[in-house]
């Protein structure tokens, strides 16, 4: 019908879900923000805050912006402990100041460059009614020269994307202009480093800052590839390439053209999936028991008598804390026209529970005393 979709899974273990509010606000002039550390919980210190910020709900905001994300790592030299802002701040951050997803990036990037990005390598999902963005973004480990780097690209309108966990976007020179963005020094600051001596138009962000290891393909973009198996045909193409071993494998693309239409129904389907009707599908071993259960004990990676073992990490996990389809539709007021379909908890367990962006409250259920 026309809507953008962008799903989310919060894969982290122990983590208690729940669904966040930031009410819309005027703020004097000299107004602080502080910036608490959406894992850790401790203060990194204070910015200066926007004369005005726009309300919150989840992670959607009154203007049908929605912003998820995925931690890929990448280059351990990279993370800046001298950064002020993390992740889950920055997320935040430009939810309550933006109205497009093209206002976000920027407002986004402009802040890490001002007061630096604390963060691991993260990719962003970052929507609104009209397009979808991804951003990738890494410190640069302390640099007194430069703080951050990063690399902004468009979805286009007839394609679906995803990211797990490791770093998607490669040679993004080779798109066109119009939907690129990225930071001035993204390539010579890798050059300065001596990790790429090629040609700008072949530099490769994920090969250089965040090349995947087998994890990286077995345990995160295998998720990404059973999702595109739902509306692609003959991809098992890529099968060698996210079971880990070949290295020369053919890497999936960014995105693809879906060969059928979506919706919030088909959305959730996707999120509760277990590799179903793959290869990697959790119902073809022991582990399933007699009640074919598409879980497995944690941890990913097990020794048993000296051998090493791993289990499959589908989409669906036991170990989500919550998960949402925020859903843009562009001809509908603001205010009814974004919903984040929320529930805590794992995908395949819960009922996503519609609530709208111009929500000011969040629903009982959803707003636990202390969490």
């Amino acid at each position: 019908d026309g809507s953008v979709f962008v799903t989310y899974s919060a894969d982290d273990y122990g983590m208690f879900g729940k669904l966040c509010h930031y009410a819309a606000g005027k703020h004097a002039k000299g107004t602080k923000r502080e910036i608490v550390d959406y894992d850790s919980g401790e203060s990194h210190g204070f910015i200066d805050e926007a004369p005005e910020t726009y309300n919150v709900i989840g992670n959607i905001n009154e203007y049908q912006v929605s912003i998820g994300e995925t931690t890929y790592g990448g280059r351990k030299e990279m993370v800046d402990n001298t950064g002020l802002i993390d992740y889950g701040s920055l997320m935040y951050l430009g939810l309550q100041r933006s109205k497009t997803a093209r206002e976000a990036i920027k407002i986004m990037t402009d802040l890490v460059e001002k007061y630096g990005y604390q963060s691991s390598g993260e990719s962003f999902t970052i929507a609104d009614p009209d397009e979808v963005w991804i951003l990738e973004m890494m410190g640069c480990g302390g640099d007194k020269k430069q703080k951050v780097v990063w690399v902004a690209v468009r979805i286009p309108d007839n394609a679906i994307c995803a990211h797990a966990n490791q770093s998607r976007i490669t040679k993004f020179m080779q798109y066109p202009k119009a939907d690129v963005m990225y930071s001035k020094d993204v390539i010579s600051f890798a050059r300065s480093k001596g990790w790429y001596t090629g040609k700008d138009k072949d530099f490769s962000w994920r090969d250089v800052y965040a090349e995947p290891d087998f994890g990286g393909r077995r345990f995160c973009d295998a998720r990404v590839y059973s999702f595109f198996n739902r509306f692609a045909d003959n991809f098992d193409r890529y099968l060698p390439w996210v079971l880990g071993k070949d290295p020369n494998a053919e890497d999936m693309p960014l995105w693809i053209e879906p060969n059928k239409k979506l919706d919030v129904a088909i959305m959730a389907e996707c999120m509760r999936d277990h590799f179903e009707g793959t290869p990697l599908s959790l119902d073809q071993d022991q582990g399933q028991g007699i009640w074919s259960m598409p879980y497995r004990p944690t941890p990913l990676e097990f020794e048993v008598d000296g051998k090493k073992y791993f289990n499959e990490r589908p989409i669906s996990t036991q170990q989500t804390g919550f998960s949402y389809i925020c859903q843009m539709r562009s001809w509908l007021p603001d205010v009814i026209g974004g919903i984040i379909w929320f529930g805590n908890d794992d995908a395949n367990m819960v009922a996503y529970v519609p609530i709208y962006c111009g929500s000011t409250v969040q629903p009982e259920c959803f707003n636990t005393p202390g969490a």
